[in-house]
């Protein structure tokens, strides 16, 4: 009989205690452990366990469960006599940030000072020995909602200090989740106030803290060495890149096959690697999001649930908001194509909006795309990746995202479409125009005082194209660099639809006094060019090639047609 499935669950104890399905994961603590490494931060994708595998850490290693051996019974790391003494034997400080996430300073620095006051609550009993100097106690009091910022970056550095001495063992710190309250302050722009108080917590927590046995933090992306962690040159860090813990996050594919035994659907193997496959972790290829699998398991049916399970507003805003450069090589990946740059790790957050290899590199840690292979160009040191999307669910994930870009205009866009499709060019005009009303400040990066670049919303707009007629339609493009023009082809799937060649240009006020000047240039554009030669070698006949010139100003828009 299958286990129960619990969506959700993340606390190890419960899993096991109850004997909810549960696949083991405990050679971690064995490989951890043995690498000796002093801090360790491990980055994963969201939904990978993370959370799971700190709680099973925890348990396992901590004094609080002491004489839990049935927690692990049965378990690869039970089956150590050397583990077996280790259980319970450590003090340990457990904390997480994935509550973290206020939209300003002030409220970010008071939820984690709540949760740095809950752990002194947690071991209030310390207040009662002998253990504490009177000073010791007055500080251990003044750890509370409304203290100062120098007691709360020193806080865990003093709790290390009390439980060593009290235990008489150094103490193990487990922190999850390290970067969302990074990611927060940046979408919401109180990103250097928090990293000045971030760097000195971690600096007091795992630099100088003589009571300190090992650390792990957890996170999904590696944020820079220079932004919190400068001090930190006792750092072994861990991405997704990395050989260590490949196979420790996520489930494998042989895993994933098992599970499909056991739960009696063996036939939809190939469905669910069609789906769910594709994550790369190291030299470890074949990995699965557990998240997506759990729910596959419990419903018996697909769906986009990994990438529907959390927030993907700074993904979303970057690409929105990215340049053209950006929205070409993201149209690209969406049509199944590779992408070809240059990757740095760590991530540098105030490089995110004015460096397309920092969106990348974020999407790859973020488990959005895929490492087909890397290069090592020596002449200038760097690493080159071909990248992919991960799977079938994260581009219906990027197509839903684009289609909220345009679900703010009233239906507008919807409209638009269906009147491009039945060559209504009145309607064509008046919907386009709403659209851009509603929608052309949304693609805004805020850094132009005269209102958003022109380019961003049309290179947007044309990704929604896609999008919305990949039913019906191939589309391909073939854009300048400069101000704003390019062309857009696109090919039926059906031989009843027409072709259509759409240009996009943006009023030159020197030359062009109307829009109309600006939609007959569009349209010049196109006859120079011939584009129609490429569908009519493909047997499309001319009468059935249409050809619409898009003419912008600012938020206003003309289109016409020859």
């Amino acid at each position: 009989m299958a286990r129960t499935i619990s969506i959700g669950c993340q606390n190890y104890e419960t899993i096991r205690r109850e004997g909810y399905f549960y696949i083991d994961k405990t050679s971690f603590i064995r490989e951890w452990w043995e690498s000796g490494d002093s801090v360790t931060l491990i980055t994963r994708p969201r939904r990978f366990g993370k959370t799971l595998a700190m709680s099973m850490t925890e348990q396992f290693f901590s004094i609080k469960y002491a004489r839990r051996g049935e927690l692990f019974e049965g378990l690869s790391i039970w089956e150590d006599e050397k583990f077996k003494r280790l259980q319970g034997t450590y003090p340990v400080i457990s904390l997480s940030f994935a509550s973290v996430k206020e939209k300003g300073y002030r409220a970010a620095i008071q939820r984690i000072y709540q949760i740095l006051t809950d752990l002194y609550n947690q071991n209030a009993f310390l207040l009662e020995s002998d253990l504490l100097t009177e000073e010791e106690k007055a500080y251990f009091r003044s750890v509370n909602c409304r203290m100062e910022e120098v007691t709360a970056t020193w806080a865990v550095h003093k709790m290390s200090d009390f439980l060593s001495r009290y235990y008489g063992q150094r103490v193990i710190i487990l922190l999850d989740e390290y970067d969302t309250p990074m990611q927060e302050a940046y979408v919401d722009g109180f990103w250097e106030e928090l990293t000045a108080f971030t760097r000195s917590l971690f600096n007091a927590s795992f630099k100088t803290n003589p009571y300190l046995e090992r650390a792990v933090m957890t996170g999904i992306t590696r944020v820079s060495r220079e932004s919190i962690f400068s001090d930190l040159n006792n750092l072994q860090i861990v991405t997704t890149t990395s050989d260590k813990y490949a196979d420790s996050f996520g489930f494998t594919e042989e895993e994933v096959f098992a599970a499909l035994e056991e739960f009696e659907m063996p036939e939809r193997k190939q469905e669910v690697k069609r789906w769910y496959d594709g994550f790369i972790f190291g030299s470890r290829t074949d990995i699965y999001n557990p998240w997506s699998i759990l729910n596959y398991l419990d419903k018996k049916k697909l769906g986009v649930y990994w990438a529907n399970s959390s927030s993907n507003s700074l993904v979303g805003k970057l690409i929105r908001e990215g340049s053209r450069e950006i929205k070409q090589e993201f149209e690209n990946l969406l049509k199944g194509g590779t992408l070809q740059v240059e990757i740095d790790e760590q991530i540098v957050y105030g490089e995110l909006s004015s460096k397309r290899n920092s969106i990348w590199s974020l999407l790859l840690a973020s488990g959005y795309l895929k490492t087909l292979g890397v290069d090592f160009t020596e002449e200038s040191g760097t690493w080159n990746y071909s990248l992919v999307l991960t799977n079938k669910e994260v581009g219906i994930m990027f197509a839903n995202m684009i289609r909220g870009w345009f679900s703010d205009s009233d239906g507008s866009y919807n409209e638009f479409i269906k009147a491009l499709l039945k060559n209504d060019l009145k309607a064509m005009n008046a919907y386009m125009n709403r659209v851009a009303l509603t929608t052309f400040s949304y693609f805004d990066t805020g850094k132009r005082p005269s209102g958003a670049e022109p380019e961003r919303f049309y290179h947007g707009f044309v990704l929604g194209l896609m999008v919305e007629l990949s039913g019906r339609y191939v589309l391909t493009s073939n854009r300048e660099s400069g101000f704003g023009r390019y062309d857009v082809m696109l090919e039926p799937k059906n031989a009843q639809d027409d072709a259509m060649i759409l240009e996009f240009k943006v009023q030159d006020e020197d030359e062009e006094r109307e829009l109309s000047d600006t939609v007959q240039t569009a349209l010049k554009q196109i006859e120079e060019q011939n584009y129609e030669a490429l569908f009519m070698e493909k047997g499309i006949a001319r009468e059935r090639i249409r050809k619409l010139g898009f003419a912008c100003c600012g938020k206003r828009v003309l289109i016409g047609t020859e």
